[in-house]
């Protein structure tokens, strides 16, 4: 464990010596964490050999990482916004989760149908997990689906969270070039003034030189919160099994969905923590923004690292086909369905905001930032907020989805197929409903 930990440390630093030595890669819109992935997935066992990289070491790396980021994220204290667009991003955000959903699942259900009748249908729902959410739920996700029979899942999500980067910066940059020529995306750009979204400090927090540092209350805080997530999955494990297929079934499911119980105490703590404060309890120590931002931000660079160099090639090769069609179509229609309805959302900030969304709806929100800097280098438009604040939002919509996303794997386990219907008949009537929200809140 300790060798593979300095082993996957030392690709992260000679990543970052590599992106600031060598000029092509400056020039990329590339994360340095994905570069770091890339070294291991090529010196590591599955192709070079000269690193022993342990795959299982990395997938519990990809697993934790994933819900200390969101704790910490989900604690920071947020300046609530009534501006609609807001709301309307993340309305925007899960209608191309559903696009993508749409496509991969689909396309899996006719796969199986007529090509490969061995195959779980539900794999293709992993496109919106891997482009949209990123490797750590794709891998998340997929892991409990192998728990449950599913052959492959966990490495099939790392794939495809790792092609979404390519598409995210290789493609990302095409597609600016493209639309950077259309008038449509270029007329009306906003000429306010706006500041880059910064992270602030409570004016009355304790000074550096208390008892206990800050970093240290941070951690303290997030690894509390994250013992509670630990043992209501254990507790829900206790209740839910003994309920039959059904209830294993959740149960085991449950494990994936960690960094979505971690979220949800964080943000119930930070609420009832507001409460505290507004009534007058000083409190000696609090979450700082900061700080958390920078946990989170290290808890994502080292889960994205992880997540590529886990990858397994040899587990691909009856997969490549099917991931590398609906990889490339759900990739084709996510940018169409965007550059489409975006114009109608923000036509004053058409071509930042796309960008922006096609890069966060691919790869992570860095890379999505990575483009909208490319076009919008001083932050004067509003899509650093729509693609932050929107994310947040997202969560709201997204419920329903998470819901269908646990309906396959329900069927698969229970021999139902009519449930794999049942799933693409949600995924389209959930999109028709928010694409028609979307488009009759910006006609008012």
């Amino acid at each position: 464990m300790g060798d593979g930990l300095h082993l996957f440390i030392s690709l992260m630093v000679l990543a970052a010596v590599l992106k600031a030595r060598i000029p092509a890669l400056r020039r990329l819109i590339i994360p340095t964490s994905m570069i770091a992935g890339f070294l291991g997935l090529i010196f590591g066992p599955e192709l070079i050999g000269l690193l022993p990289l342990n795959a299982d070491f990395l997938g519990t790396m990809v697993y934790h990482l994933m819900a200390i980021g969101f704790i910490a994220l989900s604690l920071k204290e947020r300046s609530v916004s009534s501006n609609p667009a807001i709301l309307n991003s993340g309305m925007l955000i899960v209608s191309t989760y559903l696009v993508q959903g749409i496509v991969g699942f689909g396309i899996f259900l006719l796969l199986v149908e007529w090509f490969y009748p061995d195959f779980f249908p539900g794999i293709g729902l992993l496109l919106p997990l891997g482009f949209g959410q990123g490797p750590g739920q794709a891998y998340s996700i997929g892991t409990q689906w192998e728990e449950l029979g599913v052959i492959g899942g966990g490495n099939l999500g790392l794939t495809i969270a790792g092609i979404g980067f390519l598409w995210a910066t290789v493609i990302g940059i095409i597609v600016m070039n493209i639309l950077i020529k259309q008038r449509k995306f270029t007329r009306g750009n906003s000429s306010e003034e706006r500041m880059p979204v910064v992270e602030t400090s409570a004016p009355d927090e304790i000074p550096l030189s208390d008892a206990i540092d800050k970093l240290t209350y941070q951690i303290a805080l997030i690894g509390l919160i994250y013992l509670i997530t630990y043992l209501t999955i254990y507790g829900l494990d206790v209740i839910l099994t003994p309920l039959g297929t059904f209830g294993a079934t959740l149960a085991q499911l449950l494990v994936g969905f960690h960094f979505l119980i971690g979220s949800l105490y964080a943000v119930l703590f930070r609420v009832v923590l507001n409460k505290v404060q507004r009534a007058g309890l000083k409190l000696e120590h609090s979450p700082n923004n900061f700080l958390l931002q920078r946990i989170a931000g290290f808890s994502f660079d080292y889960m994205i690292t992880a997540s590529i160099a886990a990858i397994s090639i040899y587990a691909l090769r009856d997969y490549i086909v099917p991931v590398l069609l609906i990889t490339t179509i759900g990739g084709l229609l996510t940018i169409l369905y965007l550059v489409w309805i975006v114009p109608r959302m923000f036509p004053k900030d058409a071509l930042p905001n796309t960008l922006g969304f096609f890069g966060m709806q691919t790869g992570t929100i860095s890379t999505g930032m990575a483009l909208v800097k490319a076009v919008d280098p001083y932050f004067k438009t509003n899509t650093a907020d729509n693609l932050v604040m929107g994310s947040g939002t997202a969560l709201l919509f997204g419920f329903p989805l998470l819901i269908l996303l646990n309906v396959p794997v329900v069927g698969y386990i229970q021999g139902n197929s009519i449930m794999y219907l049942y799933t693409l008949g949600g995924l389209i009537l959930y999109f028709i409903l928010l694409a028609g929200a979307l488009l009759f809140r910006t006609r008012t």
